[in-house]
This record gives structure tokens, sequence and C-alpha cells, in this order.
């Protein structure tokens, strides 16, 4: 099950750390206690919109981007979740590949030329 509280944080916790800031400075800046930043980034607490507006102010990120970020990350991991559930996919077969010899084209004299196509995809007549 994907839970959004752990994506947020996952995401406040790389906007972070893409500063190059400490949980610390963070959490004055946004005027939140320190464990519980900690919790919101390790996706053991939900965070209201309230607060998440002070950590962005504090990160100088705008809400609508770290939406963003967190959606792109809920896609990704609902599209995992869906391949792990569903049946394994096949390789690609290839196709046989046949090789063909032409000599000429519309009557016109050519230089040999040898294709690699599928046998299916090739219509040969003879001359």
């Amino acid at each position: 099950m994907i839970l959004l509280r752990r994506l947020l944080g996952d995401v406040l916790r790389r906007q972070r750390q893409r500063q190059g800031r400490t949980l610390r400075e963070v959490s004055s800046s946004a005027r939140v206690s320190l464990g519980y930043l900690s919790e919101v980034e390790r996706g053991q607490k939900e965070a209201s919109s309230e607060l998440l507006s002070a950590i962005c102010d504090a990160l100088d990120v705008r809400m609508s981007e770290l939406m963003r970020e967190v959606s792109d990350e809920l896609s990704l991991a609902e599209l995992a979740e869906s391949a792990a559930a569903s049946e394994p996919v096949p390789a690609p077969v290839r196709p046989m590949l046949n090789s063909v010899s032409v000599k000429s084209v519309a009557g016109v004299p050519t230089e040999r030329v040898t294709i690699k196509a599928p046998a299916e995809a090739v219509g040969v007549v003879a001359a």
C-alpha cells in the first residue's frame, strides 16, 4: 500500500538535503519541533496544510512544487505496484529475418543489394 505521508516525507527530506540544511535549521525556521519534523520526514506523522506551508516557507519552496514532486513520486509508486501485481510481461519475440537479393527495381538494373526483412513483410516476385 502506498502511503502519501511517506512520499511527502521523502520529498521534504530531499528538498532539505538539496539545500544542505539540517533538521534543526529547518525546524527552527518553520517553528516546528525537531522531533515532529523528523517524524514527518520519515512518514510517521501526517502534516497539516498549515505545517506544510510553514515547512515550505522555511525551505523557500512553493507548496505547488512540493506537491508536484509528490504527485510524480505517487505516479511512479502506483506503476511499480501495479507492475508487481500483474503477470510478468513476456519478452518481445524477434521476427525471423530473410535475406532477399535485388538485381533490378521496376526493370531498371541496380547494384546487387541484399535486404534483411521479416518474411511476412517481403513480397518477392520471381523474375
